[in-house]
């Protein structure tokens, strides 16, 4: 996992580079909290372009993020998703939360 912080923007994004699942996702979570409370973020980006697997530990952990961010009064979205994990995320109600992105240009020049 990577995190770039955008200083002029309030912007933290968070590029997932692992399969999400119950041995990986305490370790981000962890990670991902740090950040969050070092910066206090407007807008936190979850980069999904190099996840092809997630299981309800990764649903979890997403959700618990969501209420983390919501506290400080930022957003979260969810960009560069594949086809499964948008269905994961659709059937799981995360959508009703977050906003998610198949694919978002800005994203990848990001890094």
């Amino acid at each position: 996992m990577e995190t770039k912080w955008i200083e002029v923007d309030r912007l933290l994004i968070v590029k997932l580079k692992e399969e999400i699942d119950h041995h990986v996702a305490e370790k981000i979570r962890r990670k991902v909290d740090y950040e969050i409370q070092r910066y206090l973020p407007k807008k936190v980006i979850f980069d999904f372009s190099s996840v092809n697997f997630m299981d309800s530990a990764g649903i979890g952990m997403i959700i618990g993020r969501y209420k983390l961010i919501s506290m400080f009064g930022a957003i979260m979205e969810i960009h560069n998703v594949c086809i499964q994990i948008q269905k994961i995320l659709q059937m799981s109600g995360v959508t009703n939360l977050v906003k998610v992105c198949i694919e978002e240009e800005e994203i990848k020049h990001a890094w």
